[in-house]
């Protein structure tokens, strides 16, 4: 089973961070990193550039999760069934909305 089919890997259901190179109508990296501290979830693999990147189609999932105290947190892995990336509070730039600190 190839990473694209893998179900236990949660989608990127939805980012509305405007400046990451990876959000063009979606969110095109092919797997993000969860991590962050003093309790924000930051997006791990924001990238604050105008240049596009990422893959063709929208397909990004949750590849890792540093965040331990989460509930949908498992081993390292998510086990959310879809997160939403979005502007999180001051300097956090984008951050896992779907972070829920156990």
């Amino acid at each position: 089973m190839t990473t694209l089919e893998n179900p236990a890997m949660p989608a990127v259901h939805e980012c509305t961070v405007s400046g990451c190179s990876y959000n063009h109508d979606g969110c095109h990296a092919f797997a993000i990193t969860v991590r962050g501290e003093n309790g924000a979830a930051d997006c791990g693999t924001f990238i604050p550039l105008s240049t596009k990147g990422g893959l063709d189609k929208v397909v990004a999932k949750v590849g890792a999760c540093s965040r331990t105290d989460c509930v949908h947190n498992a081993s390292l892995e998510c086990t959310a069934q879809s997160v939403r990336i979005g502007q999180g509070e001051g300097d956090h730039v984008a951050n896992c909305l779907t972070y829920t600190r156990a």
